[in-house]
């Protein structure tokens, strides 16, 4: 029981810290928030992603490069252009690896992105991913009911990357249209998202990319925009 809840509890606070901080915010700046609460959550971003911390401001050029060649050749990580998994993946990669390390070198750069060198530099850190993986792993060592629950370490290494290969995979290949006029192939993989706190409505994020909400229609649930919406409320951060 202590494995799985740690599964599930790493799954989820790593999911909302990508779509609350990294997707909604620093790529599409959907809500405000003080100097105080961003570095809060950068903070806690890279500490509950950990082995797979990923770089806000990279992140956030990358996915903006997503939405302006959205399933074209030039989109960074469109299924439509990959012949399968590992090259989707390699693809990805290699494009996340050129902007974190330009952003990484270039202290100055002038961006909207949010920035923390320190953060930044300690989130690159073979030696910190290190770390995280043998955090990871002691934690199996000693609570793991059977060797067979080792199989979940490598979700937890590598688990921002596979949230973003699944909401980047599934919801450009499997689901349906509700906006079918757009030119990509953006679809809705779930009606009641609850797997992906309302990821895999990307028709409906490509159709209004800085509407807060992605869930558009009565049945479909979207419980990151509800978080964001409770942060609002107690004034944490500010809805656009």
């Amino acid at each position: 029981m202590i494995i799985l809840l740690f599964f599930l509890t790493h799954w989820y606070l790593s999911l909302f810290f990508q779509t609350f901080f990294l997707h909604r915010y620093t790529s599409h700046s959907m809500f405000k928030m003080n100097i105080f609460w961003e570095r809060t959550f950068f903070f806690l971003t890279f500490l509950v992603q950990g082995s797979s911390f990923l770089q806000p401001a990279a992140y956030g050029e990358m996915h903006r490069k997503h939405h302006s060649f959205s399933d074209t050749n030039k989109d960074p990580h469109s299924p439509l252009w990959s012949k399968n998994i590992f090259s989707f993946m390699w693809k990805t990669f290699k494009e996340y690896r050129n902007l974190s390390t330009q952003f990484i070198d270039d202290v100055s750069k002038s961006s909207d992105l949010p920035r923390w060198k320190l953060i930044e530099t300690l989130g690159e850190s073979m030696i910190v991913r290190i770390f995280f993986v043998s955090f990871y792993s002691l934690l199996y060592w000693i609570y793991a009911p059977s060797f067979w629950f080792f199989l979940l370490i490598p979700f937890h290494i590598f688990m921002g990357p596979i949230h973003g290969f699944i909401v980047n995979w599934f919801g450009h290949k499997n689901g349906y249209r509700n906006h079918k006029e757009l030119p990509d192939n953006s679809k809705n993989t779930l009606p009641i998202d609850l797997l992906m706190m309302g990821e895999l409505y990307q028709n409906n994020h490509h159709k209004s990319p800085n509407k807060p909400k992605f869930s558009h229609r009565w049945f479909e649930l979207d419980l990151g925009y509800l978080i964001m919406h409770l942060l609002h409320t107690l004034k944490v951060i500010r809805l656009v």
